[in-house]
């Protein structure tokens, strides 16, 4: 059986040791980029191997690409070969946040053809709390190959957005939350606001109380009622570098909705031209 969206931690707790599947930890925090590494260090599901949101799931910033760029497809196949992870292998991520920085890894594999990925609903946190094992030990990762299948059509660029606004039928969909959406309190990017005609559905409205994503009957309404009719295929995804987006991406997979895109750049890399439009308020 193929996962390419949710595995409970029960499910997962089946296959510790098995050689077909490759768990990451992608645990992270923003305003403390090593602290996933240390959490890493300090205990993970065992076979895990850590991924960095920085320095594996991003390129080189250049101050106008956004704080989050997508890699090279090609180096980042090779980095995937040297985490273990071939075409063949079953990839679940996970991390400690309800599960961007994880989705941010699910998007990437499929972006480059790999559909058996999947991230554990609830993330470390369910682990833990369904008391799994854990372990410090840093498994020993045999290299392998990973052919990449880049996908078109799943991302989008700054020109490719800018195109589209103020036509009827796209739909901007921004996952930050309200206060940033809105142009308040903001504290990760350079200008406030947000790109006209967007629409606000913050990631974490993906997930019940227990940090694990709500049903695909709960999703399915939720995102019917945001989409108003609109093909899944209209609906492009941002926030703020391109990684909470990708929660927005996988719950809508969950709900049966597949097909939408990913702004990779998303407002950090829109809003570092002045020329572009932003929009202040607005829910």
């Amino acid at each position: 059986m193929t996962f390419s969206t949710l595995i409970s931690a029960t499910e997962l707790a089946r296959h510790l040791g098995d050689a077909a599947w490759v768990v990451c930890d992608c645990r992270h925090d923003l305003a403390d980029t090593g602290a996933g590494r240390r959490a890493y260090a300090e205990s993970h599901i065992p076979g895990a191997r850590f991924v960095h949101l920085d320095k594996d799931l991003s390129a080189r910033k250049t101050g106008r690409n956004g704080r989050h760029p997508l890699p090279d497809p090609d180096k980042f196949a090779h980095r995937l070969g040297e985490l273990g992870i071939a075409n063949g292998k079953q990839v679940v991520a996970y991390d400690a946040s309800g599960g961007p920085y994880a989705a941010r890894l699910w998007w990437m594999l499929r972006w480059l053809g790999h559909d058996a990925a999947a991230v554990l609903d609830g993330g470390w946190n369910a682990w833990v709390k369904d008391q799994h094992p854990v372990t410090n030990q840093v498994p020993k990762i045999g290299a392998a190959r990973f052919a990449p299948r880049p996908r078109t059509g799943v991302a989008v660029d700054a020109k490719a957005v800018a195109a589209r606004l103020g036509k009827p039928g796209p739909l901007l969909l921004d996952a930050r939350i309200p206060g940033r959406f809105r142009g308040e309190n903001e504290t990760l990017d350079p200008v406030a606001g947000h790109i006209p005609g967007a629409m606000n559905r913050p990631w974490q409205l993906n997930l019940e109380t227990d940090g694990r994503f709500k049903t695909t009957v709960e999703l399915r309404k939720e995102f019917g009622e945001t989409l108003a009719g609109r093909a899944p295929e209209q609906v492009t995804h941002y926030c703020g570098s391109g990684v909470t987006a990708c929660h927005n991406l996988l719950a809508m997979e969950v709900a049966g909705f597949a097909g939408s895109k990913l702004y990779p750049g998303s407002w950090s890399e829109w809003c570092s031209d002045p020329s572009r439009p932003i929009a202040i308020s607005d829910s």
